[in-house]
């Protein structure tokens, strides 16, 4: 087996494309100068991402994509990586060792081990990981309450990296690009890809219970020969791992993957509920309930779209003054009223609120949250996703009188379309991303992660992997 080497990257060259996205952070209109010119197109790639335009996206062609020049974007302090000083070329093909940050058991602490990572199969892709954070999905599995245990595993799915080598049929990536991993993906091909309306690919849907890669039913990760499973197709918490190529979003090269990171799950999770499924309008009133790394994503959308009045709901009111970072304008504790929250809200709104974002879980929080919706036009969206004997129960007049339930899954996005959209946002100051990280360790410190969220301080974790 081949030892570790310490992989670089490739410089890119020129950008030479141009895309435009719109208040959403999804793609509209690509292509060169020309095509945009024309605007006829209704298909065209960019270096990283590409979407079909839609007749009905309000404000598209509102910004288009940074290209990689040094006038357009400084480089981030923070982000210090050299695209251009290495070479990838000489692990491509090859096992390579590296430490990983592997669970061998429910709730044990993590321990950094020596994995071996295969080359990647057709239509995969090795990643170098530099950054990932903890997600409380991770964090669920880990503890395996109420789940089948799959031990040992490799967790981690929110991260960002840079392609170390791509396996046989992937033409759209190459080593050195900057990517986002996925824990859900975009085939391209299925009718939920090819649907303007859905992101649930029919391949490369999110599935928590496959510890093996789909292309040959095998994991790429081992150790002295014995597999390691792996994690919803991502597995993170390793310095290196292998994706399918569906589940890689290319995002523009000049990112600073330390904070960009965070959007291959929570942050566009939340975000999207509201600006993609809610869609209150400039002026609205928004409720949210859970002010956790989701709910807050969620207000931030809501701040973006314009809502005059962004109530947050929740059991801790210590959390109110964060919250007022991401837009919230004033908090409501239940615990607070003997009344019913919805009555509450209903009273503060005169009559409702035009939409409300759920993101606990909790089904008695879900019946309140489409129940705080004024009738006639508002929308409830439920994000938190229940234990599987809940059941939802509200009377049929609260539908009758024109109230919309929806829910969501990962914000409406499709992963290779529309997160380097996200990226552009953040690039041009439209959206804000460093208030989500409130710690950072070393991989070394990676369990200091976990009792992080275990005491429940701070939102989210950021985890250097990789020099």
């Amino acid at each position: 087996m081949a030892s570790s080497v310490a992989g670089a990257e490739v410089v890119t060259g020129k950008v030479s494309v141009l895309s435009k996205r719109d208040h959403l952070g999804k793609s509209t209109i690509q292509g060169n100068h020309q095509s945009l010119l024309q605007a006829k197109l209704p298909y065209s790639k960019t270096n990283w991402g590409c979407r079909p335009y839609k007749e009905n996206t309000k404000l598209y062609c509102r910004r288009s994509c940074r290209m990689q020049s040094a006038q357009t974007h400084k480089k981030p302090i923070e982000d210090t990586i050299d695209l251009s000083s290495k070479l990838l070329s000489s692990t491509a093909g090859q096992v390579i060792t590296c430490k990983a940050a592997v669970a061998w058991g429910p709730g044990q602490p993590l321990k950094i081990e020596e994995v071996q990572v295969a080359p990647p199969q057709a239509m995969e892709v090795r990643i170098k990981v530099y950054y990932t954070a903890l997600c409380r999905t991770d964090f669920v599995f880990w503890e395996a309450k109420g789940q089948t245990p799959l031990f040992p595993r490799i967790f981690g799915h929110e991260a960002a990296g840079v392609v170390e080598s791509v396996g046989e049929g992937v033409t759209d990536l190459k080593p050195g690009d900057k990517v986002l991993p996925v824990f859900t993906g975009e085939c391209k091909e299925c009718r939920h890809c090819k649907s303007e309306d859905s992101n649930m690919c029919d391949l490369l849907r999110i599935n928590s219970g496959r510890g093996v890669m789909i292309s040959d039913g095998k994991s790429r990760f081992s150790i002295d020969g014995k597999p390691i499973y792996h994690f919803v197709g991502t597995s993170t918490f390793s310095e290196y791992t292998v994706v399918h190529v569906g589940c890689v979003a290319k995002i523009n090269p000049e990112a600073p993957l330390d904070k960009v990171c965070i959007l291959s799950c929570g942050v566009a999770t939340g975000m999207g509920a509201t600006l993609n499924v809610g869609k209150p309008k400039k002026g609205s009133t928004v409720a949210i309930f859970g002010l956790g790394s989701v709910g807050l994503a969620a207000a931030e959308g809501a701040r973006i779209a314009g809502a005059s009045q962004i109530i947050g709901i929740g059991s801790n009111s210590a959390k109110f003054e964060q919250a007022k970072l991401f837009g919230v304008t004033e908090f409501i504790n239940p615990a607070d009223y003997e009344k019913p929250i919805q009555q509450v809200i209903a009273e503060r709104t005169d009559g409702g609120v035009d939409c409300s974002i759920e993101c606990t879980g909790n089904v008695k929080t879900m019946i309140q949250a489409f129940e705080s919706c004024h009738d006639g036009w508002g929308v409830s969206v439920l994000v938190g996703v229940p234990h599987s004997e809940a059941v939802f129960a509200t009377h049929p007049v609260n539908f009758l009188n024109e109230r919309t339930l929806k829910g969501t899954f990962f914000g409406n996005y499709k992963p290779r379309s529309d997160l380097p959209g996200l990226v552009e946002m953040y690039l041009n100051k439209e959206l804000e991303l460093d208030k989500f990280i409130t710690h950072e360790v070393s991989f070394a410190d990676i369990n200091k992660a976990f009792d992080y969220m275990t005491n429940r301080e701070g939102l989210r974790t950021l985890i250097k992997v990789a020099d």
